[in-house]
């Protein structure tokens, strides 16, 4: 008898026959009886886990269950990510753009802007390796007419170069207009209008009305394109609604050299113009008092 059973098959096994019952705990009350085998039992569990994973595979295809998977994200929404992230960095260069603008703005209200003798002088190094070259005569000639040629310059300009002395009246300097073109609006500083608008024709160059460096060539939300220059004599010209820039800042421009285009860029314009600032010593002044546009 035992050997018999030894010799049963896996298949015979699995078609044997059983019986549950379910019974109630406390009375024995039979309450339903089952017949079931090995095979049928196994059939029915794969079936189970086979529904199982149809699901879990429904679920991943068709949820965004799958965005938990390592590499099912969405195409798009990485594309959307990447729009704010990059207008969230021309924010941040707008934000700090600003700041820049207002310090400036700040230092030229109170006064505090560098000019040349700001700087202190270029520290001599390797003196003793120095090897000092003797000026020729020829040399020296060369030298007095190049600096004979600066000097008649500065004297046709009437006086627009480095030369003019720190503390000279405005009065007594000569300013090149900015452009040519009809006074709209006119200084009036109980208004909070520290400039005059000029209007002119479209694509009209804007001009530097004095030689001198370029402080400032950014954009602002309230006055567009701007560049701002700093002159001798504590001087500093602003030149604002801009369409386009032609400097940078750190540029050394001349008087009369074109500095931008006239624009309507800003908030704080209605049509195209171009609002001019002359400001000295830190303090806004009239710039019809000085210029003839």
């Amino acid at each position: 008898m035992e050997e018999n059973q030894q010799k049963e098959t896996l298949w015979e096994r699995l078609q044997h026959n059983y019986r549950l019952t379910v019974m109630n705990h406390e009375t024995f009350e039979e309450v339903g009886t089952y017949k079931l085998s090995l095979f049928n039992f196994y059939v029915a569990l794969s079936v189970v886990v086979v529904v199982v994973a149809i699901f879990v595979i429904l679920m991943m295809a068709f949820t965004p269950a799958k965005r938990l998977i390592p590499g099912f994200e969405n195409v798009k929404d990485d594309g959307e990510l990447l729009r704010i992230s990059s207008e969230l960095d021309s924010l941040e260069e707008l934000h700090v753009a600003n700041e820049v603008y207002i310090n400036a703005f700040k230092n030229r209200l109170e006064g505090n802007v560098q000019t040349a003798d700001d700087f202190p002088p270029e520290v001599e190094t390797a003196k003793e390796t120095t090897i000092e070259i003797q000026d020729s005569e020829a040399d020296e000639i060369l030298r007095r007419e190049v600096e004979m040629e600066e000097i008649s310059e500065v004297a046709r300009r009437g006086g627009t170069g480095a030369t003019v002395a720190k503390g000279t009246p405005l009065e007594q300097m000569y300013f090149t207009s900015p452009l040519s073109g009809e006074v709209s609006a006119r200084f009036l500083e109980t208004k909070d209008h520290y400039g005059t608008d000029i209007i002119a024709p479209k694509n009209t160059p804007v001009k530097a009305v004095m030689d001198g460096h370029v402080i400032s060539s950014d954009w602002t939300l309230a006055t567009g394109n701007t560049i701002g220059i700093q002159h001798t004599n504590d001087i500093i010209t602003w030149y604002k609604h801009n369409s386009s820039l032609l400097k940078k800042a750190g540029d050394y421009v001349k008087a009369g050299e074109a500095v931008a285009i006239i624009g309507n860029t800003g908030d704080l314009t209605d049509g195209p113009h171009l609002h001019f600032e002359l400001w000295h010593g830190g303090k806004a002044v009239d710039p019809e008092d000085y210029i003839q546009f």
